[in-house]
């Protein structure tokens, strides 16, 4: 039987997390924008969840134009849709803000003693720049695109402009020199992902919409109850390392 082809960014997203073969149909360039398909029926039992907010922030890196810019890249490479809430609102932004406050902004465990010359994707990040001066340098070269070429700052476009422009960023069309546009769009598109499935102790995946996305149960320490249940659907909720130490997994928890 054919495989057929994953419908929706969330929906690949999910696809690979769980091992999907139709992921292997999804473009390798973004989607364009779907219209969404209606949720399906809610059970009786199990009230729709209420949607994630990502919570009041103090940002430590990003200054405020960084952080709408953020917000709004993040929106388009993660939207909400029927699935569940996206990047945004799992406080993707806050999550790369404390990344970049810290010491992966800083390149601490970076080589940076050059020569810095054109590699292949084979060998991985080769500029001078460390991550904190990627992003900052990076959406004020986006800002100054946008406003030169449609008038506004990005986060002030419409959400098929913004779009057109990760697509442009993406094939590394726009000119953001010395940083290449292409590069900068994988760093945020990656920096996106990992906030949107990490540990909600590191300020994204807000209310554990990624895990729950894909059923990752978390941080439990035993798994002693369910390892020997084979075929069986793991049906807890999700658990961060924030509140682990505390958890006590009851006789059942987890089963269907």
């Amino acid at each position: 039987m054919k495989d057929q082809p994953v419908s929706g960014r969330r929906g690949l997203l999910k696809a690979l997390a769980v091992g999907v073969p139709g992921a292997a149909w999804a473009p390798a360039t973004l989607a364009a924008p779907e219209a969404a398909t209606p949720p399906a029926a809610s059970s009786a039992t199990s009230p729709p969840a209420a949607p994630a907010q990502a919570p009041n922030r103090a940002l430590r890196f990003f200054n405020a134009q960084e952080a709408r810019a953020m917000d709004a890249i993040a929106a388009r490479l993660i939207p909400a849709d029927e699935l569940g809430p996206g990047a945004k609102e799992a406080g993707v932004t806050q999550f790369i803000d404390g990344q970049l406050a810290g010491a992966w902004g800083a390149g601490e465990q970076f080589y940076r003693q050059g020569p810095f010359e054109k590699g292949t994707p084979e060998q991985g990040y080769q500029l001078s720049f460390t991550p904190a001066e990627m992003f900052r340098r990076g959406l004020a070269a986006l800002d100054a695109a946008t406003r030169k070429q449609d008038g506004k700052p990005y986060a002030e476009l419409d959400s098929a402009r913004q779009d057109a422009w990760l697509h442009d960023m993406q094939a590394g069309k726009p000119d953001f020199s010395p940083l290449p546009s292409e590069v900068f769009f994988q760093a945020l598109l990656d920096a996106t992902i990992e906030g949107f499935f990490s540990d909600p102790l590191y300020g994204g995946n807000v209310d554990m919409v990624g895990w729950k996305l894909v059923g990752f149960p978390g941080a439990y320490a035993s798994f002693s109850n369910d390892i020997e249940r084979h075929g069986v659907i793991w049906a807890g909720q999700p658990v961060s390392i924030a509140n682990a130490r505390g958890h006590m997994m009851k006789p059942g928890d987890g089963h269907g």
